[in-house]
């Protein structure tokens, strides 16, 4: 491991607004802050929103720049990629931001019922060949159901059709009507402010002309869901200068 990583894994462990938790750790077993982030940690009532996958952590702390009456929370099990957003949040002394690195399987260990009002996927790896490991799943939507309030908001901003697509089916068979569906968002008009929030891999796919696709939808309750039973083509992924490798 390079010195630069050993680096940033230290600075982690210094970061009070860090909280870094292995699969063993908390497998079968509820998180000491579960039920009380906001009472404890950010000491507000504010509501909590999630950015899952949040890799260098650029939208959670974008987003808690545009709203200080929110609190924010990146989850990613990447802890190299999460020290620049935990970074940036101490530089510019927001209080509204913390980070857990951990597995996204584990978020029910992590917060309660209504705990969560908001959850955002941000650039989420497609999984194309395991539908079980998509973060828009019936599988993860199950997850988020056990955690959110009532009709908690999701976000969806990606560049992958498959992805895209994947969710609209999903949606569509479950009678889920999206309040925004969007298939090229910046020529759309509709990005706006909050949705201008770049990450460092969208800036560079935005250059090689990748369109943007959102969706935004609320997650039902008490609701049997049905995954999509659709060919969906697989993206090329060394159109455009992309490689394989994803955030």
């Amino acid at each position: 491991m390079g010195k630069n990583k050993l680096k940033k894994f230290a600075d982690l462990d210094s970061y009070n607004h860090v909280f870094q938790v292995s699969f063993a750790e908390i497998d079968g077993k509820d998180f000491f802050m579960k039920g009380r982030w906001q009472e404890d940690f950010f000491k507000n009532s504010n509501p909590v929103v999630l950015e899952l996958g949040c890799g260098k952590g650029e939208y959670t702390v974008g987003l808690a720049r545009l709203f200080p009456d929110k609190n924010f929370i990146g989850i990613d099990i990447k802890g190299a990629r999460i020290h620049r957003g935990a970074t940036d949040a101490i530089d510019e002394g927001l209080t509204n931001v913390a980070f857990i690195r951990t597995n996204i399987e584990l978020i029910t260990s992590f917060f309660r019922k209504g705990e969560v009002s908001e959850i955002w996927l941000t650039f989420p790896d497609p999984q194309m060949k395991k539908s079980r490991k998509r973060l828009s799943s019936t599988r993860f939507l199950k997850l988020y159901e056990d955690i959110m309030i009532g009709n908690g908001l999701i976000h969806l901003k990606t560049d992958s059709n498959f992805m895209y697509t994947y969710t609209r089916e999903l949606l569509k068979i479950n009678n889920i009507i999206p309040e925004v569906d969007e298939d090229d968002l910046y020529s759309s008009g509709f990005h706006g402010e909050i949705l201008s929030i770049q990450t460092f891999y969208e800036s560079k796919w935005l250059a090689h002309s990748l369109p943007i696709k959102y969706l935004r939808f609320r997650m039902p309750e008490n609701k049997t869901l049905t995954e999509p039973d659709v060919e969906i083509d697989f993206d090329d992924y060394h159109s455009a200068g992309r490689s394989v490798k994803r955030r």
